[in-house]
């Protein structure tokens, strides 16, 4: 007998993907949104792996035309940043820093956060975490930057939302910057089953009242007709290929999540949507400034 029929087969990988996510699903019952991100931890072991193949089909896939739109405010390779009131910094605007970085302090912690809006585990970090993030941000004990990817188009995204999100969200960092956080967490919130079809592109302009973003005609129609959508291609392709600037790493999933350059990583699903853990990770990533 080969070595490969002792393998499990697809069937019985998904199977114990479907397992894991149960016995995890009720080890975390504490509060509604809690347990929805208990129910896509475990069914992401099944994206996870697929993902090596996505990766290197997207980055031989890349060649986008020069002529695709570039967004003007993802200025810090291919990210938004954001800082204190949680507003974004432009081309033409910089946050004031907090009054304790004016006094001499030292400088904030960077949060940089690689993320894929149809990725389960990005949803199973960013739901519990984004409520002390902003509050971070908006008092300035730390800056973050989010950098929209899109690789799972075809696989946990049958009509395309991984890239169409993508592209909703960056044409908000485009025409509503300072609302980017905000649209951000919404659509991690409503973040639609795995396998299954997302929102439509008009749905994802409704969004934005939710957040009180005007949908405006540039913002509505850079929404609708997914303006980014060659240049997020070609972005995700670079990404997932080449060393993040002025490091030795290479994002080679979602979410890839840097504090001060220091790479965050955790076992189990308790470990990723711990508050309390991440926040102690990001103290001491500052204290080794």
């Amino acid at each position: 007998m080969t070595s490969n029929e002792n393998r499990p087969t697809r069937n019985q990988q998904r199977e114990e993907a479907r397992a894991k996510a149960k016995a995890l699903r009720e080890q975390h019952k504490k509060g509604e949104r809690r347990k929805r991100v208990g129910l896509q931890v475990g069914i992401a072991v099944v994206i996870l792996a697929a993902v090596g193949i996505v990766v290197g089909a997207i980055a031989s896939g890349s060649g986008t035309p020069a002529s695709a739109t570039a967004p003007k405010n993802l200025i810090f390779d291919g990210g938004l940043k954001l800082g204190t009131g949680v507003q974004a910094f432009t081309s033409d605007f910089t946050p004031e820093p907090a009054p304790a970085a004016t006094a001499g302090a030292t400088t904030p912690p960077n949060i940089v956060v690689y993320i894929d809006y149809q990725c389960p585990i990005c949803q199973a970090f960013e739901v519990p975490n984004s409520s002390q993030i902003k509050n971070w941000v908006n008092t300035g004990a730390a800056t973050l930057e989010i950098h929209p990817l899109s690789f799972l188009d075809g696989r946990g995204t049958p009509n395309e939302y991984s890239s169409r999100a993508g592209n909703a969200a960056i044409c908000v960092a485009e025409y509503a910057p300072n609302s980017f956080f905000d649209y951000n967490a919404l659509l991690f919130e409503k973040q639609p089953a795995e396998g299954t079809a997302g929102p439509s592109n008009d749905e994802l302009v409704k969004y934005l009242s939710q957040v009180q973003i005007p949908a405006s005609e540039k913002l509505t129609s850079c929404i609708k007709n997914k303006d980014f959508g060659p240049w997020l291609l070609d972005h995700t392709s670079k990404v997932l290929s080449t060393p993040i600037a002025g490091t030795d790493q290479t994002v080679d999933g979602t979410p890839y999540i840097l504090v001060n350059g220091q790479r965050y990583t955790w076992k189990t699903g308790e470990e990723l949507m711990s508050p309390a853990r991440f926040a102690q990770f990001v103290q001491a990533a500052g204290a080794q400034q």
